[in-house]
């Protein structure tokens, strides 16, 4: 029988010489059934980031993964008593300060994506209703009718 990621579209398959498929398999192919394949198309649940967000977010996570690892390198030398324990040391500071660089700089890269690209422009209720009025306003105007106050301000 193959295996549940082919597409064999319900033949068995032999994985040895003269090795024989279980009952199992015959019957489910005559039955028509399909084996699950590799890849289900499935809809996303968040949006993609926007590109220089992501790139940001590449970099920073590279960034700390180094760090995290130069600290820890540090540390087992430090530990070790190496000579070696100074130098890395300083570097681990210095790649703690540019990881919060790149941390920072995907918040604000994010944040001026946001502001750049990001705005839905939707009325308040407020304006919605402002408008409203000055239109009931426009078309009692225009028909010659006394326009009738409905409580909104101006």
């Amino acid at each position: 029988m193959g295996s549940v990621y082919e597409d064999d579209g319900g033949r068995p398959s032999a994985t040895r010489a003269g090795a024989r498929a279980p009952a199992g398999a015959a019957a489910r192919s005559a039955a028509g059934s399909r084996a699950r394949t590799l890849w289900v198309e499935e809809p996303a649940r968040r949006r993609r980031m926007p590109d220089p967000v992501r790139t940001a977010a590449v970099r920073a996570v590279l960034v700390v993964a180094v760090t995290l690892t130069q600290a820890t390198v540090a540390f087992l030398l430090a530990v070790a008593g190496s000579w070696l324990a100074l130098p890395m040391s300083l570097g681990a500071v210095a790649g703690i300060v540019v990881a919060t660089w790149g941390v920072l700089d995907v918040w604000i890269t994010r944040q001026t994506w946001n502001q750049r690209y990001g705005v839905v422009s939707v009325p308040s209720s407020t304006a919605r209703g402002l408008r409203r009025d000055r239109r009931r306003a426009r078309r009692a105007a225009r028909s010659g009718r006394i326009p009738v106050a409905s409580g909104g301000m101006r």
